[in-house]
Order: structure tokens, then sequence, then C-alpha cells
């Protein structure tokens, strides 16, 4: 996943909007274990990972949390803030000890809201990271299930 829009996540963002998101966040430390976030759990924030990685995972029934998806340095961690009803598709851990950068959601919401440029650069950004995400997700479902697997390595 080193492509433009996951391994430099927020240069994929015009720098007066980067600048304008960059004045939202706050520095956060999560330890080795700790939760982010959880599967249904109203989604009020989102994070840009400095450094460390945090695991993707989605419940499964009977077992314990299958792993989604490992995210790292600059990738966001979280897209349901954007889109109503703005609650968690995923769950999220801290696999390794993680710094990263903490957005409040509604503010950055609003923002998005009474600066439509901010706001339309925002959204492409996060659509961008979450059809990457998608297309990933399919190729590795293909790789597991499929019967010549997808054709390609991600």
């Amino acid at each position: 996943m080193n492509d433009s829009v996951t391994s430099n996540m927020l240069r994929a963002l015009p720098a007066e909007h980067r600048q304008r998101l960059l004045h939202l966040a706050h520095e956060v430390s999560f330890e080795v274990g700790s939760r982010l976030f959880d599967e249904g759990g109203r989604a009020d924030r989102f994070w840009i990972v400095r450094t460390g990685t945090i695991a993707l995972d989605m419940r499964v029934p009977g077992r314990r949390a299958a792993v989604i998806e490992t995210l790292g340095h600059n990738q966001l961690v979280g897209w349901s803030w954007l889109f109503a009803p703005h609650t968690w598709h995923l769950g999220a851990e801290a696999t390794t000890p993680v710094r990263a950068y903490e957005f409040d959601a509604a503010a950055v919401r609003a923002l998005c809201v009474s600066d439509p440029a901010f706001g339309t650069a925002v959204t492409q950004w996060v659509g961008d990271v979450l059809a990457h995400r998608l297309r990933s997700a399919r190729t590795r479902l293909l790789d597991l299930y499929a019967p010549y697997g997808s054709g390609s390595r991600v």
C-alpha cells in the first residue's frame, strides 16, 4: 500500500487545505491493545497515524474479530465520521505503540460546510482512501476464495 493515496495521505490535499485540517489536529498516543473504536459505535473523530500500526477489524460471530487491514505512517484511520449516520463500520486497535494526529469530526464537518472548496477536497481525499481500501479488500477476498485468485498482488 505505497501508492500516493495511502502513503502520502496529507499530500493528497492541497497545501492550503492540509494546513487548515492540521490546525484542527491534536497529538495523541495509544498503547498496544488500545481500542480506538468499535464497530457500530459513534464515529466522532478520526486519526492520521504518525508512528506505529493500527489493525482494522470486523466482528465475526463466535470468533475473534477478523483483521481486515493494518494501517501505519501517514494513513487515515476512520472514514465513517464523514458519512451519515456517523457510525463505525469496523473496529480499530493499536497493534504497536501509536502516535497520531486526532481530529474532532464535528469540527472538520463544520469546516467542510463553511468552506465548500475545503469540503470538496476532504471528501475527495476520504473517498479516494475508501475506494482504494475497497479495491484492496476485493483483491484479498479473491485471493482467498476465488478458484484462481485475483490474478494480481496488492
